[in-house]
């Protein structure tokens, strides 16, 4: 399929009830992901489309092209360019997942974003990091990151506070000798203490988060 195709095709699966739902997260489309998901599934990989996808300022179509792109055929440039043009959180948060993670230059990209002065790139790179508290601890500095945490999650941007949780709540979870200073940290900041949670759903604030996923860990 031709770029104006998918476009097409992608604008007639546009749902203005989707969108307004999306819009409320921050994300302007309306095609319903699972809908996606299967035109993605259609089309199956093709690297050059989701070139020209990506280059479009569409976001059901970004979306599309992180589906259907070869996540190791980016360079780091490439990535580097990417996640500072994915101006959505779901299309932040699939080029992160999707594709950065299955990137071979992901570790190097991991440690120039952590610092990076924007707060959405340095969200990618405290995302990349609690992945690795999770999978590749060894080598990090967990004392300092709880140290980094601790000194501004209060205080970042929603984004990348939200990222800066996470890897707080998953070095709470992956790593017993932290989890009473990452639990700690959790109470005395109280960030994401009343985020909304939908019945049966773990509440993100810290302290809930990694007491749930330690029990479920003994049962």
């Amino acid at each position: 399929m031709t770029v104006p195709e998918v476009l097409a095709e992608l604008a007639a699966l546009d749902n203005p009830r989707v969108r307004e739902v999306n819009e409320k997260h921050g994300d302007d489309h309306g095609v319903n992901l699972t809908e996606l998901r299967a035109v993605a599934k259609r089309l199956k990989t093709d690297h050059d489309l989701a070139l020209e996808l990506w280059a479009t300022d569409d976001t059901a179509a970004k979306l599309l092209a992180l589906l259907v792109c070869r996540p190791k055929a980016f360079d780091r440039a490439e990535l580097d360019a990417m996640i500072r043009a994915a101006r959505t959180p779901k299309v932040h948060d699939w080029l992160v997942n999707y594709v950065v993670k299955k990137n071979p230059h992901a570790e190097e990209l991991r440690v120039a974003w952590l610092a990076h002065p924007d707060p959405a790139v340095a969200a990618a790179g405290w995302a990349l990091t609690a992945d690795r508290v999770v999978k590749k601890p060894a080598g990090l500095d967990l004392p300092g990151l709880l140290d980094d945490i601790e000194a501004h999650m209060k205080t970042a941007p929603d984004r990348l506070q939200w990222a800066m949780n996470t890897c707080l709540a998953q070095i709470g979870i992956t790593h017993p000798e932290h989890r009473a200073r990452a639990v700690d940290i959790g109470e005395r900041l109280r960030v994401l203490a009343d985020y909304p949670t939908s019945p049966g759903c773990t509440s993100p604030f810290a302290p809930t988060w990694i007491a749930e996923m330690v029990r479920r860990q003994g049962d």
